[in-house]
Protein backbone atom coordinates (compact mmCIF):
# COMPACT_ATOMS: atom_id res chain seq x y z
CA UNK A 1 0.00 0.00 0.00
CA UNK A 2 1.02 3.85 -0.44
CA UNK A 3 0.17 6.97 -1.20
CA UNK A 4 -2.31 7.33 2.40
CA UNK A 5 -0.21 8.13 5.54
CA UNK A 6 -0.42 6.11 8.80
CA UNK A 7 -3.88 6.59 10.53
CA UNK A 8 -5.87 7.73 7.21
CA UNK A 9 -9.46 7.07 7.48
CA UNK A 10 -10.02 4.68 5.35
CA UNK A 11 -13.48 3.12 4.31
CA UNK A 12 -13.32 -0.55 3.10
CA UNK A 13 -15.56 -2.67 0.42
CA UNK A 14 -17.25 -5.34 2.37
CA UNK A 15 -18.73 -8.49 0.38
CA UNK A 16 -18.80 -10.26 4.05
CA UNK A 17 -15.98 -12.73 2.38
CA UNK A 18 -12.12 -13.88 3.18
CA UNK A 19 -10.85 -11.34 1.14
CA UNK A 20 -12.65 -8.32 2.47
CA UNK A 21 -11.58 -10.15 6.08
CA UNK A 22 -7.67 -10.39 4.80
CA UNK A 23 -8.05 -6.87 3.52
CA UNK A 24 -9.64 -5.46 6.96
CA UNK A 25 -6.33 -7.24 9.03
CA UNK A 26 -3.80 -5.57 6.39
CA UNK A 27 -5.20 -2.40 6.62
CA UNK A 28 -5.46 -2.56 11.02
CA UNK A 29 -1.91 -4.08 11.10
CA UNK A 30 -0.33 -1.32 8.76
CA UNK A 31 -2.09 1.47 11.18
CA UNK A 32 -4.89 2.65 9.15
CA UNK A 33 -8.50 3.86 11.11
CA UNK A 34 -10.70 1.67 9.26
CA UNK A 35 -14.16 4.04 9.86
CA UNK A 36 -16.56 2.08 8.32
CA UNK A 37 -17.34 -1.11 6.29
CA UNK A 38 -19.73 -0.28 2.40
CA UNK A 39 -21.84 -2.77 1.13
CA UNK A 40 -23.89 -2.36 -2.15
CA UNK A 41 -26.74 -3.73 -2.30
CA UNK A 42 -28.90 -3.54 -5.52
CA UNK A 43 -33.01 -3.27 -5.28
CA UNK A 44 -33.19 -5.80 -8.40
CA UNK A 45 -31.95 -9.03 -5.38
CA UNK A 46 -32.26 -6.91 -2.31
CA UNK A 47 -28.82 -9.01 -0.82
CA UNK A 48 -25.67 -7.81 -1.49
CA UNK A 49 -23.91 -7.33 -4.92
CA UNK A 50 -21.12 -9.61 -4.01
CA UNK A 51 -22.06 -12.40 -2.71
CA UNK A 52 -26.04 -12.47 -2.70
CA UNK A 53 -25.34 -12.65 1.63
CA UNK A 54 -28.48 -11.76 3.70
CA UNK A 55 -28.54 -8.05 4.78
CA UNK A 56 -28.85 -9.25 8.14
CA UNK A 57 -25.49 -11.63 8.37
CA UNK A 58 -23.32 -9.18 6.90
CA UNK A 59 -25.11 -6.34 9.75
CA UNK A 60 -23.89 -8.86 12.02
CA UNK A 61 -20.27 -9.44 11.47
CA UNK A 62 -19.93 -5.51 11.26
CA UNK A 63 -21.51 -5.19 14.96
CA UNK A 64 -18.62 -8.64 15.62
CA UNK A 65 -16.21 -6.51 14.40
CA UNK A 66 -17.79 -3.41 16.14
CA UNK A 67 -17.47 -1.39 12.96
CA UNK A 68 -20.07 1.29 11.45
CA UNK A 69 -21.69 -0.71 7.60
CA UNK A 70 -23.33 1.70 5.59
CA UNK A 71 -24.96 0.00 2.67
CA UNK A 72 -25.58 1.61 -0.42
CA UNK A 73 -28.07 1.44 -2.03
CA UNK A 74 -28.07 0.82 -6.18
CA UNK A 75 -29.73 -0.90 -9.45
CA UNK A 76 -27.63 -2.64 -11.34
CA UNK A 77 -28.28 -0.32 -14.36
CA UNK A 78 -27.03 2.13 -12.84
CA UNK A 79 -24.65 0.99 -10.33
CA UNK A 80 -21.30 3.31 -10.39
CA UNK A 81 -23.52 6.42 -10.38
CA UNK A 82 -24.94 5.44 -7.14
CA UNK A 83 -21.61 4.07 -5.74
CA UNK A 84 -20.11 7.41 -6.88
CA UNK A 85 -22.72 9.41 -5.07
CA UNK A 86 -23.29 7.50 -1.92
CA UNK A 87 -19.25 7.55 -1.39
CA UNK A 88 -19.40 11.26 -1.89
CA UNK A 89 -21.73 11.37 1.15
CA UNK A 90 -19.68 9.00 3.64
CA UNK A 91 -16.49 11.10 2.33
CA UNK A 92 -18.07 14.13 4.19
CA UNK A 93 -19.66 11.87 7.04
CA UNK A 94 -16.56 9.81 7.86
CA UNK A 95 -13.68 12.52 6.24
CA UNK A 96 -12.70 9.93 4.04
CA UNK A 97 -9.38 9.99 2.89
CA UNK A 98 -9.49 6.67 0.98
CA UNK A 99 -11.45 3.26 0.15
CA UNK A 100 -9.66 -0.08 0.15
CA UNK A 101 -10.56 -2.79 -2.16
CA UNK A 102 -9.61 -6.64 -1.64
CA UNK A 103 -9.54 -7.42 -5.28
CA UNK A 104 -6.44 -9.63 -6.28
CA UNK A 105 -5.00 -9.15 -9.38
CA UNK A 106 -8.04 -8.38 -11.74
CA UNK A 107 -7.36 -5.34 -13.81
CA UNK A 108 -10.63 -3.99 -14.74
CA UNK A 109 -11.82 -4.86 -11.27
CA UNK A 110 -9.00 -1.95 -10.45
CA UNK A 111 -9.82 0.39 -12.61
CA UNK A 112 -13.72 0.60 -11.82
CA UNK A 113 -12.31 0.64 -7.94
CA UNK A 114 -9.62 3.74 -9.10
CA UNK A 115 -12.54 5.50 -11.12
CA UNK A 116 -14.79 5.49 -8.49
CA UNK A 117 -12.60 6.78 -5.85
CA UNK A 118 -11.05 9.36 -8.72
CA UNK A 119 -14.49 10.65 -9.00
CA UNK A 120 -14.73 11.47 -5.38
CA UNK A 121 -11.25 12.63 -4.90
CA UNK A 122 -10.65 9.87 -2.16
CA UNK A 123 -7.25 7.52 -3.13
CA UNK A 124 -8.34 3.93 -4.31
CA UNK A 125 -6.30 1.19 -2.09
CA UNK A 126 -5.89 -2.49 -2.62
CA UNK A 127 -3.66 -4.02 -0.29
CA UNK A 128 -3.63 -8.02 -1.23
CA UNK A 129 -2.74 -6.73 -4.73
CA UNK A 130 -0.75 -9.74 -6.15
CA UNK A 131 0.11 -11.95 -9.17
CA UNK A 132 -2.13 -14.42 -10.07
CA UNK A 133 0.12 -16.80 -8.96
CA UNK A 134 0.82 -15.33 -5.22
CA UNK A 135 -2.78 -16.91 -4.96
CA UNK A 136 -1.95 -19.89 -3.42
CA UNK A 137 0.45 -18.39 -0.90
CA UNK A 138 -2.74 -15.77 0.21
CA UNK A 139 -4.84 -18.59 1.01
CA UNK A 140 -2.37 -20.32 2.74
CA UNK A 141 -1.75 -17.00 4.66
CA UNK A 142 -5.76 -16.85 5.58
CA UNK A 143 -6.17 -20.63 6.47
CA UNK A 144 -3.20 -19.58 9.07
CA UNK A 145 -4.65 -16.12 10.70
CA UNK A 146 -6.94 -17.91 12.67
CA UNK A 147 -10.17 -16.57 10.87
CA UNK A 148 -12.75 -18.97 9.93
CA UNK A 149 -15.03 -18.84 7.14
CA UNK A 150 -17.25 -21.04 5.29
CA UNK A 151 -18.02 -21.57 1.44
CA UNK A 152 -21.32 -19.90 0.43
CA UNK A 153 -21.57 -20.27 -3.53
CA UNK A 154 -19.90 -22.02 -6.32
CA UNK A 155 -19.64 -21.60 -9.45
CA UNK A 156 -21.31 -24.37 -11.50
CA UNK A 157 -18.42 -23.98 -13.97
CA UNK A 158 -15.92 -24.66 -11.39
CA UNK A 159 -16.79 -26.45 -8.57
CA UNK A 160 -19.59 -28.92 -7.89
CA UNK A 161 -22.27 -28.46 -5.16
CA UNK A 162 -20.06 -31.20 -2.01
CA UNK A 163 -17.74 -27.46 -1.82
CA UNK A 164 -20.70 -25.56 -0.30
CA UNK A 165 -20.94 -25.82 3.73
CA UNK A 166 -16.87 -26.22 3.84
CA UNK A 167 -14.67 -24.59 6.11
CA UNK A 168 -12.04 -22.72 5.15
CA UNK A 169 -9.50 -24.64 6.57
CA UNK A 170 -6.10 -26.77 5.75
CA UNK A 171 -7.88 -29.63 4.10
CA UNK A 172 -9.92 -26.97 2.08
CA UNK A 173 -6.54 -25.59 0.99
CA UNK A 174 -4.88 -29.09 0.38
CA UNK A 175 -8.11 -29.73 -1.77
CA UNK A 176 -8.69 -26.54 -3.66
CA UNK A 177 -5.12 -26.68 -4.60
CA UNK A 178 -5.54 -29.93 -6.80
CA UNK A 179 -8.12 -27.91 -8.75
CA UNK A 180 -5.81 -27.18 -11.40
CA UNK A 181 -8.54 -24.81 -13.18
CA UNK A 182 -9.53 -22.96 -10.57
CA UNK A 183 -7.85 -20.11 -8.94
CA UNK A 184 -7.09 -20.98 -4.89
CA UNK A 185 -8.44 -17.58 -3.30
CA UNK A 186 -11.48 -17.75 -6.32
CA UNK A 187 -10.65 -14.52 -7.70
CA UNK A 188 -12.81 -15.50 -11.06
CA UNK A 189 -15.50 -16.35 -9.63
CA UNK A 190 -15.10 -20.06 -8.36
CA UNK A 191 -16.31 -19.78 -4.76
CA UNK A 192 -17.63 -17.07 -1.91
CA UNK A 193 -17.09 -17.14 1.59
CA UNK A 194 -18.95 -15.95 4.50
CA UNK A 195 -16.59 -14.90 7.53
CA UNK A 196 -17.62 -15.68 11.02
CA UNK A 197 -15.04 -15.43 13.33
CA UNK A 198 -11.14 -14.48 13.78
CA UNK A 199 -9.02 -12.14 15.85
CA UNK A 200 -10.28 -9.14 14.82
CA UNK A 201 -13.79 -10.34 16.19
CA UNK A 202 -15.32 -9.50 19.45
CA UNK A 203 -17.64 -12.61 19.47
CA UNK A 204 -18.43 -15.35 16.71
CA UNK A 205 -21.42 -14.90 14.43
CA UNK A 206 -23.61 -17.38 15.27
CA UNK A 207 -25.52 -19.23 12.19
CA UNK A 208 -26.98 -22.58 10.92
CA UNK A 209 -26.42 -23.83 7.30
CA UNK A 210 -29.47 -23.93 5.36
CA UNK A 211 -30.84 -25.30 1.63
CA UNK A 212 -28.79 -25.00 -1.08
CA UNK A 213 -30.23 -23.14 -4.31
CA UNK A 214 -29.28 -23.32 -8.03
CA UNK A 215 -29.18 -20.38 -9.42
CA UNK A 216 -28.44 -19.09 -12.64
CA UNK A 217 -25.24 -20.01 -13.27
CA UNK A 218 -23.98 -20.80 -9.15
CA UNK A 219 -25.44 -22.58 -6.86
CA UNK A 220 -25.72 -20.72 -3.18
CA UNK A 221 -25.78 -22.39 0.32
CA UNK A 222 -28.50 -20.21 2.26
CA UNK A 223 -26.83 -18.90 6.01
CA UNK A 224 -29.36 -18.12 8.57
CA UNK A 225 -28.59 -16.19 12.09
CA UNK A 226 -28.57 -18.63 15.08
CA UNK A 227 -32.12 -17.62 17.26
Amino acid sequence: MTGSTVNSKVALSWSGGKDSCMTLDRLVRAGYEVVCLLTTVPQEIGRTFGHGEKLELIRAQAEALSLPLEFIACTFETYTDDYISALQGFKDQYGLEAIAFGDLFLEEHKEWGTGVAEAVGVEALYPLWMKPDGTRDALKTFVDSGFKAVVIRVSDRALSEEWLGREVDQAFYDDIVRERQVCPMGEGGEYHTFVYDGPLFKHPVSFEKGEILQLETTKRLELALYP
